[in-house]
C-alpha cells in the first residue's frame, strides 16, 4: 500500500532529478554553439571555447563555498539563489548584448553544475535510506543524460531559428528548474547559519582555476616562464590554503575528512577515471564530424552528430539504475571494463558507423555507472552536514579530469597531424583511444585496493 510519505519522497526525488536534469543540459549547452558564436559574434574559435570553458570554471570554482552554504538551515535558500543566478545568465546569453556579456551568463550558468552537490545532500537529508541512494545515483548520472538530451536539440534549434533562440533553450530550462524547486524543495530546520571561510574560499577558488588554466589552456605552455611561473604560483596558492584549512575552527573544507581513506580513494579515482572517459568522448564526438575528405570518419553535421549521442545517454540512464544495486567496488570494475571495451571496439572497428555507435554507447554506460556510484564511494563514513562539502570537492575532481582528458585528447590528436595537414591521421584517433586504457586501470586498481593498514591478529600477538 502507497503511504502519503511515499508519494511526497517520490514527487521530492522526482524534482530534485528534473533540476538536476536541467542544470546538466544547461551545462551543455555550449558545446554544440562554439562555432555558430565564433562565425556569428565576429571572434576567433580560441574566443568561443571559453563559452563552454568558463561554465568548467565556474561550476569548479563556486561548488565548495555552495556546500558549505548547503550544508545546514540555508541549504533551500542557497539553491533557489543559485537556480535564480542561472536563470539570470541564460537572460545574457538570450539578448543581442556583445560577447563579453555572453562569456559572463555562461559563467553564471555553470553555477548550475555546482548545486549538483546541493541537491545529493537534500536527497540524503530527507528522504528515506533506499530511495535517498537511488536519487543520488540518478543526481549524479544527471550529466550523462543531459549531453544526450542538449547536444540535438540546441544543435536543430541553431540550425532553424538562430543563435540566441537555441541559448534561449538554456534560459527555459532554467525557469522550470527554478519553479520546480521553488515549489518543492523541502524547508530546513532552523539553526545558526553557516559561517564562510572566506580567506579559504578566495584562496581555494584561485587555486582552482590555476588548475583548470594549465590544463584547459595549452597554449599557456608555449612559452615555459610563462607556464611554469603559474604552476609554481598555483602550487603555493594551494599550499596556503591547506596550511589556513587546517587551523581555521570553521574551513570551507576539512581536509582531515577528506584525508580519510575512502574519501581520498574515491576522488583519485574520479580525477583518473574522468580523464580516460572524457578523452574517450572527446575523441568519439570529433571523429564522427570529421570531413569527407579525410577518408575517414562519418562527416556528420551538428545536428546528427548530437543525435549520435543519444545512445550515451540512453545507456548512461540505464547504468545509473542499474548500477547502484551491485555491491560499489565492483560495480566500478565492472563499468571500467565496459569503458574499455568501448575503447577497444573503436580501435578495431572504426570504419563502421555500427561498431562506432555501440563503443559510444558502451562508453555511456560506462560513464553512467561509475558516476552513479561515486557518491556512495566517497560519502562512506562522512556525516550528514559534511555530505555537500565532500560531494563539491569530489565534482571539482571530476572537473579537473574531465578537463585532463579534454585537453589530452587535443593534444595527442594534434601530435598525429601530419606538418601542414588540417585533420589527424586515422591511425592517429586509434592510438589515442588506447592512450585511455591505461587511466581507466589505475582508477580501477585505486577503487578495488583496500588501503587500510594491516592490522595484527591475535595470534600473531599472542606469539609475540
Amino acid at each position: 500500500m502507497t503511504t502519503r510519505t511515499d508519494v511526497s519522497s517520490g514527487r521530492l526525488s522526482t524534482a530534485l532529478v528534473c533540476t538536476a536534469l536541467a542544470g546538466a543540459v544547461i551545462g551543455s549547452v555550449g558545446a554544440p554553439l562554439i562555432t555558430p558564436v565564433a562565425t556569428g559574434l565576429h571572434v576567433s574559435l580560441d574566443a568561443a571555447q571559453w563559452t563552454l570553458t568558463v561554465t568548467l570554471f565556474s561550476g569548479a570554482i563556486a561548488g565548495p563555498v555552495l556546500g558549505r552554504l548547503g550544508g545546514g538551515p540555508c541549504r533551500r535558500t542557497t539553491i533557489l539563489v543559485t537556480l535564480a543566478l542561472v536563470m539570470a545568465g541564460g537572460l545574457l546569453t538570450v539578448l543581442p548584448l556583445p560577447y563579453a556579456a555572453l562569456v559572463i551568463g555562461r559563467g553564471l550558468q555553470g553555477l548550475g553544475v555546482a548545486a549538483g552537490a546541493l541537491l545529493m545532500s537534500v536527497a540524503r537529508a530527507h528522504l528515506p535510506p533506499e530511495r535517498s541512494t537511488s536519487t543520488i545515483a540518478a543526481l549524479s548520472v544527471a550529466s550523462t543524460v543531459g549531453i544526450g538530451v542538449g547536444y540535438p536539440v540546441v544543435s536543430l534549434l541553431d540550425q532553424l531559428a538562430g543563435l540566441r533562440v537555441a541559448y534561449g533553450f538554456g534560459f527555459l530550462l532554467s525557469a522550470v528548474a527554478f519553479l520546480i524547486a521553488w515549489r518543492m524543495l523541502p524547508a530546513e530546520a532552523p539553526g545558526a547559519p553557516p559561517r564562510i571561510d572566506v580567506p579559504g574560499a578566495l584562496l581555494l577558488a584561485l587555486g582552482t582555476l590555476g588548475v583548470l588554466l594549465l590544463i584547459a589552456v595549452p597554449s599557456l605552455w608555449a612559452t615555459a616562464w610563462q607556464a611554469g611561473s603559474l604552476l609554481a604560483g598555483t602550487a603555493a596558492v594551494l599550499a596556503v590554503w591547506a596550511f589556513i584549512e587546517l587551523r581555521t575552527t570553521e574551513p570551507l573544507v576539512d581536509l582531515r575528512l577528506l584525508g580519510r581513506a575512502s574519501v581520498l580513494r574515491a576522488n583519485l579515482a574520479i580525477l583518473v577515471a574522468g580523464a580516460g572517459l572524457y578523452l574517450l568522448f572527446s575523441l568519439f564526438t570529433r571523429y564522427v564530424q570529421t570531413p569527407a575528405d579525410a577518408h575517414y570518419g562519418f562527416a556528420l553535421p551538428g545536428v546528427a552528430a548530437g543525435a549520435a549521442l543519444i545512445p550515451f545517454s540512453l545507456l548512461g540512464f540505464v547504468a545509473g539504475k542499474a548500477i547502484p544495486r551491485v555491491t560499489e567496488r565492483w560495480a566500478y570494475l565492472a563499468s571500467t571494463v565496459i569503458a574499455v571495451a568501448s575503447a577497444v571496439l573503436f580501435a578495431v572497428g572504426s570504419q563502421s558507423f555500427v561498431f562506432v555507435l555501440a563503443a559510444i554507447a558502451l562508453l555511456g554506460f560506462a560513464v553512467g555507472g561509475i558516476f552513479a556510484v561515486m557518491p556512495k564511494l566517497v560519502l562512506v563514513g562522512v556525516p550528514q552536514g559534511e555530505t555537500a562539502s565532500v560531494l563539491s570537492i569530489n565534482q571539482i575532481a571530476r572537473s579537473i579530469g574531465m578537463a585532463v582528458g579534454s585537453a589530452l585528447a587535443g593534444l595527442l590528436l594534434a601530435a598525429a597531424t601530419p606538418d601542414g595537414a588540417l585533420l589527424p591521421t586515422r591511425n592517429g584517433y586509434l592510438t589515442t583511444a588506447l592512450w585511455a586504457l591505461p587511466l581507466l586501470v589505475v582508477s580501477a586498481v585505486i577503487i578495488t585496493t583496500d588501503w587500510r593498514a594491516p592490522t595484527r591478529t591475535r595470534a600473531g600477538c599472542s606469539r609475540r
